[in-house]
């Protein structure tokens, strides 16, 4: 046999026996869970109006809480859901760049809920509360777990 075709046999061996760990996996589904609910609750609030514009509104604090609530939306539109996504496909495909992703979606989760929590403690508590808490949960575990295995990512490995 040339030695091209015995070193790709052995290549594909080597692939073939390497499994993603089980908590990467479950890490990938659940920001791609993450990233639906977004999509769908921002989609929700948006279109069905349940946030009035804060123009339209009379008192600074009627304003000033619409006008939280939209920039969360935004910030979730332009930032958390790219960054879900990338998450997701980057850690299946066990890339550094997925790691790294996944790691600043990680910390938007965890900063994110500290201030809707904070804000909810001082009126009643939102249903993005609720919502969105376990996957803050999720992500402070998910920091220390990926932490643990980081070298996983960062030797570029490929899997089948």
């Amino acid at each position: 046999m040339p030695f091209d075709t015995l070193h790709r046999l052995k290549n594909m061996n080597q692939q073939a026996e390497f499994k993603r760990p089980g908590g990467v996996t479950l890490i990938a589904i659940v920001n791609a869970v993450g990233l639906i609910i977004t999509l769908l609750f921002w989609g929700v609030v948006f279109f069905q109006r349940l946030v009035p514009w804060p123009s339209t509104l009379t008192t600074v604090t009627e304003r000033a809480n619409a006008a939280t609530t939209y920039g969360f939306m935004l910030g979730d539109i332009l930032w958390s859901a790219p960054l879900l996504a990338l998450a997701t496909v980057g850690l299946w495909r066990l890339r550094s760049w997925g790691w790294l992703m996944a790691q600043m979606v990680h910390a938007l989760w965890v900063y994110s809920m500290t201030l809707i929590w904070m804000r909810d403690a001082y009126s009643s508590v939102s249903p993005g509360a609720w919502l969105f808490t376990p996957f803050a949960l999720v992500a402070l575990w998910a920091t220390l777990y990926l932490w643990r295995y980081r070298d996983l990512f960062w030797a570029n490995k490929k899997i089948s």
